[in-house]
């Protein structure tokens, strides 16, 4: 027996399961053997004794889960952290345990009421005492974290765990003996799993399978060489024992019932003190401010789940909720992240939704250098579609050029500063680049119910319409084309050529002679197979009116291809009387300006084709500027490029008969786009007859 080595045990007079707090105890309400778990308890108990000395805490009635004692605190050398139980059904246990560690003479640390920590169940020491490894996600909040470096002066490492059957750390997560580690990757974040395979070699991580993992292999006791635990794999043995472990079974079936087994059991009580520590945690805190109508809009639980999605945690510290319904609520909210990196991801997704840092604390945005034309330094901040403002030298400035996935280049002249929107491609030296996502804000609507539910284009909420809401939509989409035309204002077409397979070619054409379309992008295809048609009736070589392919149509987009490149441009075969109608030959009659971007599969291609990406994303951006509205006709490649080249505000509809088109156009975020899943020729019938009748009475009236 080793003197040194000391347990903290409690017997299990009063263990049952009383509750659900665990995916384990769901079905086994006082379905644990009194018996079973008495005798399975006490050989654990005479098994560690063989090995260790083991105290006694007494067991209180009406806490049946002091029988768990690695969740009394964490304890290093002479000082103890209590633990804070997330679960009312636990709580009481805390003042038993406190009691037993200051009459054993430890230091007693205690967190805030409010901060949930439940002490080895959460950190594990490694065997060696270079550091903590800390869980978080169920139990554990991350805030804890530093508090535990500081009392214990140790470096702490942040661990996500993601699946709730192994909610506690030492569920899925045993260090061991020289070095090694025994643990169930799936129960951790990318993030996590990374920290891991960066501290631990290879060579020293012992990787337990999912059998194994719900059998609780992981939560082992560990004393020296000697590994104790509820069931383990022939597999999993012969790789321990391959390591120079010696692995001890012993069944614990009644204690999974409710979530434990060895580990949970146990708490070792000496903990080795390493002369050379020091108390080191990533941890990084920050407070963001919310103002809006944040319950009506769902934005309060947008932004606290990015928190959680993103790995890390959060604390409401202030939530006024507004008193009538055209009042505005506020919410401060501090967020924790287990290291910088990831506190970086998360704010740019806050600050995307409007999250901003509370006054006192707003700082210049940090900025660096360009170095090399075209080339943005590192962990510089990629801006979003909505406007954006930075601040520099105690000022915010507007940035100009809004769009998506660009850099902030500041620049300063005579006239002042200047933050301009850039694709990393125009970067040039001379400029400064923001990099992380200090002194950043992003500006959002703050609309009330009433405006949101009265808005003409209040359909428009980022999502997708099925089948039965077409003729709605349409009827909107139609409202507002007639309101842009009115005004004079912009709209801009994407199309593919599938709207001319579709039979939705005379449509679009028809859009574009009333005046309702002033610009369109597409690629080669849709400008070759529109004029295949117009000259021969044929779109790929089907006849458009028998819907049968025609012999030798496979060779009649190169002809055409071939003919208006012999007159130099699509306007010139338009003059010669080549072309006579069509969507190209009506861009070009009422002077509707277009850019057709090509790719590696061309044909020809048309020599109105910009086969420079450059050169055509430049047009293309040109083309939006000012638009209102976009229509995005049934080709995913172009809408993508255009939505990224496209700032909040702009209206947006997106036609494809692909649900996955419709919704990967949606996820970008604007609040002013909608998805149609319909075939696009139909949705352009359904456009024209409307405007009909919107028309129709108008001109009488106009007449």
């Amino acid at each position: 027996m080793t003197d040194l080595i000391r347990f903290l045990m409690c017997a299990p007079d009063h263990y049952d399961v009383d509750y659900v707090i665990n995916p384990w105890m769901e079905g086994n309400i006082h379905k644990s053997s009194r018996d079973r778990a008495v005798e399975q308890w006490h050989k654990l108990h005479h098994i560690i004794k063989e090995h260790a000395i083991v105290d006694l805490v007494p067991p209180q009635k009406g806490w049946p889960d002091m029988v768990f004692t690695a969740n009394a605190g964490l304890v290093l050398g002479n000082t103890v952290v209590i633990s804070r139980f997330y679960h009312k059904e636990r709580q009481g246990e805390e003042p038993h345990f406190k009691e037993w560690f200051l009459n054993q003479g430890f230091i007693v640390h205690e967190l805030p009421k409010d901060l949930p920590f439940e002490g080895a169940g959460d950190a594990l020491l490694d065997r060696e005492g270079r550091y903590l490894w800390a869980g978080y996600g169920f139990r554990s909040e991350l805030d804890s974290h530093p508090l535990l470096a500081k009392w214990l002066d140790i470096e702490v490492i942040s661990l996500r765990l993601i699946d709730d059957r192994f909610y506690h750390l030492d569920t899925c997560f045993c260090p061991l003996t020289g070095g090694y580690l025994l643990y169930y990757p799936p129960a951790f974040d990318s993030y996590s799993n990374h920290l891991i395979e960066m501290r631990v070699p290879s060579e020293k991580r012992i990787v337990v399978q999912e059998p194994d993992a719900v059998n609780f292999a992981c939560n082992a006791v560990n004393i020296n060489q000697n590994i104790i635990m509820n069931k383990v794999s022939e597999q999993l043995k012969s790789n321990l024992t391959n390591a120079g472990f010696n692995v001890i079974e012993t069944p614990l079936t009644e204690f999974l019932k409710a979530g434990g087994a060895a580990k949970c059991l146990t708490l070792r009580v000496t903990e080795p003190v390493m002369p050379e520590r020091s108390a080191t945690v990533q941890v990084e805190s920050r407070v963001v401010r919310m103002e809006g109508h944040l319950l009506d809009s769902g934005l309060i639980n947008q932004a606290l789940d990015l928190i959680v999605e993103g790995g890390g945690s959060f604390k409401v510290l202030n939530f006024n909720l507004g008193e009538q319904r055209q009042s505005t609520s506020l919410a401060e909210v501090k967020v924790s992240a287990p290291s910088h990196e990831i506190m970086e991801e998360i704010m740019s997704q806050l600050i995307e939704i409007g999250a901003l840092v509370p006054t006192e604390d707003v700082q210049d945005a940090k900025l660096e250098p360009v170095e090399k034309n075209g080339v943005a330094p590192d962990d510089f901040y990629v801006t979003t579609i909505y406007p954006t403002e930075v601040r520099v030298k105690g000022q915010w400035i507007r940035l100009q050029n809004q769009r998506m996935d660009g850099a902030i280049a500041i620049t300063e002249t005579e006239n002042g500063i200047q933050a301009k929107c850039k694709i990393l491609r125009d970067l040039e030296v001379g400029e400064q680049v923001v990099v992380d996502v200090v002194g950043i804000r992003t500006i959002r609507k703050t609309e009330s119910r009433e405006k949101r539910n009265t808005e003409e284009f209040s359909f428009m909420s980022a999502g997708v319409s099925s089948e039965r809401r077409v003729e709605l939509v349409v009827e909107q989409v139609a409202w507002e084309l007639r309101q842009i035309r009115d005004r004079g204002g912009k709209v801009v077409v994407t199309a593919g050529p599938v709207v001319i397979h579709t039979g939705g070619g005379s449509h679009l054409s028809h859009l574009i002679r009333e005046g309702y379309v002033q610009g369109l992008l597409g690629g080669n295809a849709i400008a070759v197979h529109d004029i295949e048609q117009s000259m021969m009736g044929t779109s790929l070589g089907v006849d458009m009116k028998r819907g049968v392919a025609v012999h030798g149509g496979h060779r009649h987009h190169l002809k055409v291809i071939n003919a208006v490149r012999r007159h130099g441009s699509i306007a010139k075969a338009v003059e010669a009387g080549l072309i006579t109608k069509g969507v190209m030959y009506e861009c070009v009659k009422n002077n509707v300006p277009f850019a057709l971007a090509g790719s590696i599969r061309d044909d020809g291609p048309l020599p109105d084709t910009q086969m420079d990406l450059i050169k055509a994303q430049e047009e293309y951006g040109e083309l939006l500027r000012g638009a209102e509205m976009i229509l995005m006709l049934s080709t995913m490649l172009h809408s993508i490029g255009v939505g990224n080249m496209t700032p909040s505000g702009v209206k947006m509809v997106c036609v494809d008969i692909n649900p996955a088109v419709v919704t990967k156009l949606s996820d970008r975020g604007s609040v002013e786009s909608v998805g149609v899943v319909t075939d696009v020729g139909l949705f352009l019938s359904l456009l024209v007859s409307q405007l009909d009748k919107l028309t129709r009475p108008y001109s009488l009236a106009e007449g």
